[in-house]
């Protein structure tokens, strides 16, 4: 019987490696202990998860590379058994997820830490850990890379002819000399020329001596696609907007959209936001009656808050943090008491849930009017979060720039008609509502000040003045028209079509590549 000729690597699906610091769970059956594996911080471990997830749904073969967080993944080691605690020094062998091994990693308590130069060790030793020993054991088709911290991975991948796409998720990065990068253990000396200088380096001397690598830029640089994480933010970065984006990352994004290597994809709240089952409310409710599932748990917020109880009271829900800086808190406070002051008789109400250095300007504006029965300010606290979304009519998000969002997503779902300014990911994601037509899920101002943001306010208002039957139908529609939109399996199903275009083929063969979209997308079986 003649040897079956071996078939070529090309002839067999391609392998992603994910390479993450966060992510909130991997699909049973990707290898042991995966239940446990939650390490979360923001938006990226949900995008992570669902991406992964549907990969592995689809038969796709799919691995992922992520810090080895002992302590966030199985609770207080010291205390387990041996038993247990082997399981955790053998890298789950055999299995898709890989494991970056290093006691920097074991004992945190959080994902990222709030001290600058140890955030850069974490990152330098956990791209270390993927060059090293992850990618060489792997051997991947294709990497997929998150802002800053992996951003020296792209370099590595294009050095070794291996396809790299580049996620940015924030517009922030970070600087740091080439001979700190080597210092951790990382030979970037095999692939400086694919990093990007803090300046024109002549030759590797010259880099190594006098050049620190911009990260943000080189991950951007050095990868074969990138997308961020808007369409809408993309454009406005390469059209010149926000001074605040650095010149290095500007010039690079411009490059890869210029070069048709850009895409926006928007991310999506995490699936348990939804109010039919989140156990945080004290009634929960479906489009097909919310109004009085709302009204439940507006009077229990008001209760809580010692705001005056009043189920009809049009209420304004703060759930981003008080950034002056990006989010636009100031321009609240520039029209609080007079937006109270001239909406009395209708009991305007507005709840901040949010901790933030502007926290302190809205406790005074209170305090100084005696507004405490119609405003309340509470640090964050995410079952307080969860009402607020559940209560309210409206949400205020007035942000100067937005990479994503995610508050605007998730109000909607909860029936809380989002009231924002008209950028990034919020131009993408809110539409304006028009009862007439029965279309829009908000409600948009263009010009950034607190004269805009009173407008939009006042439209809502004029919205919250309209029949009941009529508020019913919009809320109706707008909240499941948002479960379709806002979805995980459409964020997938995106990557996915990117990961098919770099790569030339499927991920998965079948008799259509349409089929792979399909069951991404949740639409068979």
């Amino acid at each position: 019987m003649p040897n079956k000729m071996p078939k070529s690597r090309k002839s067999i699906k391609p392998r992603i490696l994910i390479v993450t610091p966060e992510i909130t769970y991997l699909p049973q059956g990707m290898g042991n202990m995966t239940q446990r594996m939650s390490a979360k911080a923001g938006g990226l471990a949900d995008v992570s998860a669902s991406l992964v997830s549907a990969l592995f749904e689809l038969g796709a073969d799919v691995h992922v590379a992520l810090p080895n967080y002992r302590r966030m993944f199985q609770g207080d080691i010291f205390s387990l058994h041996e038993k247990e605690l082997r399981k955790y020094h053998e890298v789950l062998p055999g299995s898709n997820i890989h494991l970056a091994e290093d006691r920097i990693f074991y004992y945190r308590d959080q994902v990222y830490s709030g001290y600058s130069d140890e955030s850069m060790n974490i990152a330098l030793v956990f791209q270390r850990e993927v060059i090293n020993h992850i990618v060489p054991v792997v051997r991947p088709d294709l990497i997929h890379c998150n802002d800053w911290m992996t951003a020296l991975i792209p370099a590595m991948a294009k050095r070794r002819g291996i396809k790299s796409l580049f996620t940015v998720h924030n517009i922030h990065t970070r600087e740091v000399p080439l001979p700190r990068i080597e210092e951790s253990g990382i030979d970037a000396a095999e692939f400086w020329m694919n990093l990007f200088f803090c300046g024109l380096p002549q030759n590797y001397d010259h880099a190594r001596s006098q050049l620190p690598v911009d990260l943000l830029a080189s991950g951007i640089f050095a990868a074969h696609y990138i997308n961020t994480v808007s369409p809408r933010f993309l454009w406005e970065i390469v059209e010149g907007w926000h001074s605040v984006v650095p010149d290095s990352v500007r010039t690079e994004l411009r490059n890869k959209y210029h070069a048709g290597c850009s895409a926006g994809i928007l991310n999506a709240p995490d699936p348990s936001y939804h109010p039919a089952t989140d156990e945080s409310l004290v009634a929960q409710f479906t489009a097909d009656d919310p109004m009085e599932g709302k009204k439940a748990n507006k009077l229990a917020l008001q209760r809580e808050l010692q705001l005056e109880e009043d189920v009809d009271a049009p209420m304004f829900f703060w759930p981003s943090r008080l950034d002056p800086f990006q989010k636009g808190p100031q321009l609240l406070t520039e029209i609080l008491h007079a937006v109270v002051s001239d909406y009395w008789k209708r009991n305007l109400q507005v709840v901040v849930v949010a901790n933030g250095p502007h926290q302190q300007w809205i406790r005074k504006i209170v305090n100084d009017f005696n507004l405490h029965a119609r405003v309340a300010v509470v640090d964050f606290d995410e079952r307080l979060s969860r009402l607020g979304y559940a209560a309210s009519d409206f949400m205020l998000m007035p942000s100067l720039f937005e990479p994503c969002g995610l508050p605007q997503m998730t109000a909607p779902i909860y029936g809380s008609l989002p009231v924002v300014h008209s950028t990034g990911g919020l131009y993408d994601t809110v539409r304006v509502l028009d009862v007439e037509s029965s279309t829009g899920n908000g409600f948009r101002f263009d010009c950034y000040g607190s004269d805009g943001l009173r407008w939009a306010i006042d439209q809502a208002m004029e919205f919250h003045a309209l029949p009941v039957d009529i508020r019913t139908r919009e809320i109706s529609r707008v909240m499941r028209e948002s479960v379709q939109e806002f979805s995980h399996k459409e964020v997938a199903r995106r990557y996915i079509d990117i990961y098919e275009r770099m790569l030339e083929r499927p991920l998965v063969e079948t008799e259509s590549g349409e089929a792979i979209k399909a069951i991404a997308a949740g639409k068979q079986d």
